[in-house]
């Protein structure tokens, strides 16, 4: 996570006063457990898999996209700090030890989302899950039609790319639903010409949709990133799209605390008027990097 910080130059954000208080962020993943790093940060914690009431993360995947969103980098003193360390976490847990989930699960996370966004102040609902494509299957265009709701409910929904790529089209579930902002990876610094080795993440999902929309709308960092960890490990490294979308979720809730009265369309065309562009095709980099300083400071 340093070195994202430093890449988006996060830590110039924070200084500014800008650290994602009282942001609610709903993630739907694997679960959480108390880490020292994001403790304070959660809010509540639904499994709605095995129904346990005490917080737990069978896989690890939830814990990690956790740590990015909001990690306070206690353990690490800092090193690891997350992209808004104050934004509360609202974990509901749809996906099993395995990662594998179904969409009765995800249809009550929503459910929980749409019937608490006051009581802990939701705003941006993160989906580092994905399912491959297929326009036969009622379960995937149910999860799209819900994902889409979510957005004309007002949130701001953020989904990962998938790491189906580089072939075209290889966005996954429900990343290729229009309206929520779909996330890829790349991990470049915007400026510096790599003589040897781009370092654009070949995994990444690429457009265009079944629909012939482009997506990602966005790309940020998702290689080998150093979050949260569960068991005695304190941190791990994780690359992935999933990586990439609690990364801009965490931005959003930085630029939410400064403009609170933002709408998901205000925050989606700001992304869009402030974002770097890195050269690629659009199916590939969307509309390119993010960039937190225009959108927050």
């Amino acid at each position: 996570m340093d070195r994202v910080r430093k890449l988006l130059n996060i830590d110039l954000i924070h200084r500014r006063g800008y650290t994602g208080k009282n942001v609610g962020v709903a993630v739907l993943d694997t679960g959480i457990v108390p880490h020292m790093d994001i403790r304070e940060n959660i809010a509540v914690f639904k499994d709605f898999v095995n129904y346990r009431t005490e917080m737990y993360d069978d896989n690890g995947h939830g814990t990690h996209v956790s740590g990015i969103i909001a990690g306070r980098g206690t353990k690490s003193k800092g090193i690891y700090k997350g992209i808004a360390p104050d934004a509360k976490l609202i974990m509901l847990k749809c996906l099993d030890y395995e990662g594998n989930g179904s969409i009765n699960d995800a249809e009550k996370c929503i459910h929980f989302i749409l019937h608490n966004r006051d009581r802990y102040n939701i705003r941006i609902v993160n989906i580092s899950i994905g399912s491959v494509l297929n326009p036969d299957s009622e379960d995937n265009q149910r999860l799209i039609e819900s994902v889409e709701m979510l957005w004309k409910k007002g949130f701001v929904v953020i989904v990962a790319a998938g790491n189906n790529g580089p072939g075209a089209g290889s966005i996954t579930v429900p990343g290729c639903a229009k309206s929520v902002i779909t996330v890829g990876a790349n991990d470049e610094s915007p400026g510096i010409v790599y003589r040897r080795k781009r370092t654009s993440a070949d995994y990444s999902g690429r457009g265009p949709t079944e629909n012939c929309i482009v997506k990602p709308e966005i790309v940020c960092p998702g290689t080998d990133i150093m979050s949260c960890s569960v068991g005695n490990r304190m941190y791990s490294k994780k690359s992935g799209t999933s990586m990439s979308a609690p990364v801009v979720a965490g931005v959003i809730a930085l630029m939410l605390e400064r403009y609170p009265f933002y709408t998901n369309k205000q925050v989606k065309k700001r992304i869009y008027e402030t974002a770097i562009d890195l050269g690629y095709d659009k199916n590939y980099q969307g509309w390119g990097l993010i960039n937190p300083i225009d959108l927050v400071l």
